[in-house]
């Protein structure tokens, strides 16, 4: 009996054994399969985004009509709303672009070899005539009043000299005239007096006139011994009203400003300068001026004053030119151009269209090869009329693209895709 016990017991014991076995080996059969599953969809995964690297890296969506919109898919212009078109990359040197001969044509591409020349014989500056500030005068008041009559009251009036001004009353100043008079009649009907009336009446007499009565006025005051409640002022210059502050009826203290006359028979002519051109000014040459709403017309002059110091933001300075007016014709605030002549600059020089700038970096487009063209950062120096110095990054006997230089910018944006300046260096 317990033979057979234990028997039956090593007979459970196998059978479980066998099961857990076969547990095993199925769970790692299982385990394997799993991990060949799993590498199997990595591997599709790696080649799909292989593939659609190699997609992107090839070709892009762009807008025919605005190419600096670039995409990795398809859909529309955020500008103007048109699909998109796929474009695709060129496998050209960096900062490079191959054109076709059609192309070439169309686009209007000319290139010449860059020589060593002479530039900066002629200077153009851009100007604006202003009022000769030497012949501007400022009427104001002498003392405090109120202004009874305003006999001049637009901006533009011409004035002669003598013309009445204004008529002020002024409790001091009729005092003044008052004690003026006082004077006179003391010194007719006391004249062999202990007192000096002739001092009293020539010290009253002062204060009148530098209270703004003219010479004339006090001589009459003295002759007719009236004095009116109204002082009128008259004008001692000549010229045209350019600021009138004050109204009638206002209330002006002393020195306060009742006008400012201009005198436009010579006026001056203001022209800006950058620092880089500075060196190109002959200061002590003849500048003759031209003004576009006068065409046919010049006018010759010298530079009188050249500012000594450059403004910080614009890197501008200033120079000035007085020419005359004698017929009227000019008026502040027109637009002119000056020509002087400079000195002359053995250097390399491009025409002004050839060069691209953006007020950062200036680059120009060198021919490297049948039909390719590849860009060249450059420094500029100063420009004559339509030259453009090159004072490094181009070298003499390089063959330059003169005319085109934006058509190709534009196509090399389209083509690669991006932006041509990004990330240049000298």
């Amino acid at each position: 009996m317990n033979f057979l016990k234990k028997k039956n017991k090593k007979m459970r014991y196998s059978k479980y054994n066998i099961t857990i076995k076969l547990g095993r080996e199925k769970f790692n059969m299982n385990f394997q399969i799993c991990l060949l599953l799993f590498a199997y969809c990595l591997l599709v995964f790696s080649c799909n985004s292989e593939n659609d690297t190699a997609i992107n890296k090839n070709e892009y969506y762009t807008c025919s009509m605005h190419p600096q919109i670039m995409q990795d898919k398809p859909g529309l212009c955020p500008i103007c709303h048109m699909d998109l078109i796929v474009v695709k990359r060129t496998n050209t040197a960096p900062n490079e672009i191959i054109l076709n001969d059609e192309q070439i044509r169309l686009g209007n591409i000319q290139t010449d070899t860059i020589r060593n020349g002479t530039i900066g014989d002629k200077v153009v500056l851009t100007a604006t005539l202003n009022a000769d500030e030497s012949k501007v005068n400022s009427v104001n008041a002498r003392i405090m009043g109120r202004i009874d009559r305003l006999y001049f009251k637009n901006i533009g009036d011409y004035v002669t000299k003598g013309a009445q001004l204004y008529d002020l009353y002024s409790e001091e100043l009729n005092n003044a005239k008052q004690e003026y008079i006082a004077a006179l009649e003391k010194l007719q009907t006391l004249d062999n007096s202990i007192i000096d009336f002739n001092r009293l009446v020539q010290s009253a007499k002062r204060k009148l006139l530098l209270w703004g009565m003219s010479e004339a006025q006090v001589n009459e005051l003295g002759k007719t011994k009236k004095s009116s409640p109204l002082t009128p002022f008259y004008s001692d210059a000549s010229g045209y009203i350019t600021e009138l502050p004050v109204l009638e009826g206002q209330y002006v203290s002393e020195g306060m400003m009742i006008l400012k006359l201009a005198d436009l028979s010579s006026l001056w002519v203001e022209a800006q300068v950058y620092s880089s051109q500075l060196s190109a000014v002959n200061l002590q040459g003849t500048a003759i001026v031209n003004i576009p709403a006068l065409p046919g017309k010049e006018w010759k002059g010298k530079i009188e004053f050249a500012n000594p110091e450059i403004v910080q933001d614009s890197r501008l300075n200033l120079v000035r030119i007085t020419i005359p007016n004698l017929n009227g014709i000019l008026k502040p605030g027109m637009p002119a151009y000056v020509s002087i002549k400079g000195k002359e600059i053995k250097s390399l020089s491009l025409p002004v269209d050839a060069v691209l700038r953006d007020g950062k970096m200036n680059i120009v487009w060198v021919r490297s090869g049948e039909n390719s063209f590849k860009m060249k950062m450059v420094e500029i120096g100063i420009e004559s009329g339509d030259r453009l110095e090159i004072t490094s990054g181009l070298q003499n006997g390089e063959v330059v693209v003169m005319s085109g230089a934006y058509l190709l910018y534009s196509e090399y944006v389209f083509k690669k895709g991006n932006d041509p300046m990004a990330g240049m260096k000298m």
